[in-house]
């Protein structure tokens, strides 16, 4: 059992990118041995609890490889770094270390092979394209024109205003076209245009 947790108050999606200002001991000794064996670590979002301090009491049982792609030290000691989501995975068992570092067992679930873009997918993709004028979103190259549902579902579950619970639901579906369908049914909600 030694799968690191990086509890968050967010929710990571496969080929999602995300950046984390690191300054914990825990987790600058977590990324230092990550980057020395080429691995990643687990991103889960916390149910209960802070980011920072003590591990973190309660925090979802599925979540998000998380894979380094850039990092850069800061002067000051923080460790910048910029990762993207893997696989998916399902907590078992945990152990919260002495240095407050949480471990896991995680059993990887299975990725349903990518289907391309429908026309009944037009209006999501729009919606991404849009997405990606926003700053945040074009600093994380993420948005734009993607070439397969799983990608146009993944990004549209990581970047929508959601709330917690409805990104742990749709991170729960494997099926992209199941998760698009979930999707546009929330933004018709959101709009007003059906019955909450």
């Amino acid at each position: 059992m030694d799968f690191p947790l990086f509890p968050l108050n967010t929710v990571l999606f496969p080929g999602c990118r995300l950046d984390l200002s690191i300054f914990e001991a825990r987790y600058l000794d977590m990324l230092s041995r990550c980057l020395r064996r080429g691995t990643g670590f687990g991103v889960v979002c916390i149910l209960e609890g802070e980011e920072v301090g003590e591990a973190a009491s309660r925090f979802a049982a599925l979540g998000c490889e998380a894979l380094i792609c850039d990092w850069q030290q800061r002067p000051d000691g923080v460790l910048e770094i910029r990762v993207e989501g893997a696989r998916r995975f399902r907590v078992g068992r945990t152990e919260v270390r002495r240095d407050q570092l949480t471990v896991a067992e995680v059993d990887w679930l299975h990725e349903v092979q990518a289907a391309p873009l429908a026309a009944e997918h037009a209006d999501l993709a729009a919606l991404l394209t849009s997405l990606a004028e926003h700053p945040l979103v074009g600093a994380l190259g993420m948005g734009g024109t993607v070439a397969d549902q799983q990608a146009l579902a993944n990004q549209l579950s990581y970047l929508l205003p959601l709330d917690p619970e409805e990104k742990l639901k749709l991170l729960a579906m494997g099926e992209p076209a199941r998760r698009l369908e979930y999707i546009r049914a929330l933004l018709e909600r959101l709009q007003g245009g059906a019955p909450g």
